[in-house]
């Protein structure tokens, strides 16, 4: 049905409730000429007069009468349909759709997932991790983050922060292996790789060397497609391994990690949240978005300047020194 059959149908409605469509005109803010031919269009249509009116009196017509009792009740259907869709709207409650990268990522989503759940416990979070790039319709995507580069245009899209890769061992390894000086040593030592989860190829390390990001292809003793997996090889002892400060910031900073080769560390990608226009978003996501530009733009706890990267370091090699 046209949207024009609706407003005549509306102004049909108004002036019988109201006498007469002069009054329905000025309720509905338009002139009487225009509602009086609007409602001569929808009879145009319809084929059958409605009204019977001069310019003191309306009456229904016996087809008027039948339109009428038809009409209310599926017009009070859609304004009760169209006020549920509004309160929805700005309600803190129902699906949202989230989708992140797996790589590396849980760390940084779960505090937020946590922390909104206890905030609005009526939101049902629908969260899909994937490192393929999907598509934002078909995913139906509420919120999304990616690594790298921003996502489509026709998006907006917020940079959080930098994601560093840094070279990590445990005391542990340091301990048994000792640590190496240059990324040439690296050839002399156990390396992990991670391994990419579509391609299943072995991906090179990306280290800055003289202001550049240069791949340097490592022989892993250890490959994943997982990242967790990665970190937890890392941490146990059995490798040395290229981190995300994702993964790493925490336990280096706890002293679980050490960081190597600090002065190589890259940064030249960045975490993004992206999202669709916000005059036209729910309650629940622009509330998500919110709260995570709150507690991840510019955020330390995922980033290691250079000088605490370097103290991280320097007191990592101490302690490996000691008899």
């Amino acid at each position: 049905m046209p949207i024009s059959d609706l407003r005549a149908i509306e102004t049909f409605i108004k002036a019988i409730e109201l006498g007469s469509i002069r009054r329905a005109a000025a309720a509905q803010g338009v002139s009487p000429q225009a509602a009086s031919q609007s409602l001569a269009a929808l009879e145009e249509r319809l084929g059958v007069r409605l009204l019977h009116r001069t310019t003191r009196s309306l009456a229904l017509t016996t087809e008027g009468q039948q339109f009428l009792e038809a009409a209310q009740p599926a017009l009070a259907a859609l304004e009760r349909a169209g006020d549920r869709v509004r309160s929805g709207k700005d309600a803190i409650a129902g699906p949202l759709r989230i989708v992140a990268p797996k790589y590396a990522f849980l760390p940084v989503l779960w505090p937020l997932i946590d922390e909104f759940c206890h905030r609005y416990p009526e939101v049902e979070p629908d969260i899909k991790l994937d490192d393929r790039i999907g598509s934002w319709v078909e995913d139906r995507t509420d919120v999304g983050f990616r690594i790298g580069m921003p996502p489509e245009d026709g998006l907006s899209v917020r940079r959080l922060f930098a994601m560093q890769l840094i070279v990590c061992a445990a005391p542990a390894y340091l301990a048994a292996h000792g640590a190496p000086e240059s990324i040439e040593q690296l050839a002399a030592h156990r390396c992990s790789a991670f391994r990419h989860p579509t391609s299943g190829r072995v991906l090179p390390w990306l280290l800055k060397v003289e202001g550049e990001v240069t791949s340097v292809d490592v022989r892993p003793t250890l490959s994943t497609n997982d990242a967790a997996l990665e970190t937890q090889a890392v941490m146990s002892g059995h490798v040395i391994g290229l981190l995300s400060g994702l993964s790493a910031a925490a336990p280096i900073r706890a002293g679980l990690l050490v960081p190597l080769l600090t002065s190589h560390v890259t940064d030249h990608m960045s975490v993004h949240v992206y999202y669709g226009s916000r005059a036209a978003q729910p309650s629940r996501v622009r509330a998500f978005i919110d709260l995570a530009v709150e507690r991840l733009l510019n955020s330390p706890d995922y980033v290691l300047d250079a000088r605490e990267l370097a103290m991280a370091e320097a007191k990592g090699r101490k302690q490996a020194r000691r008899p």
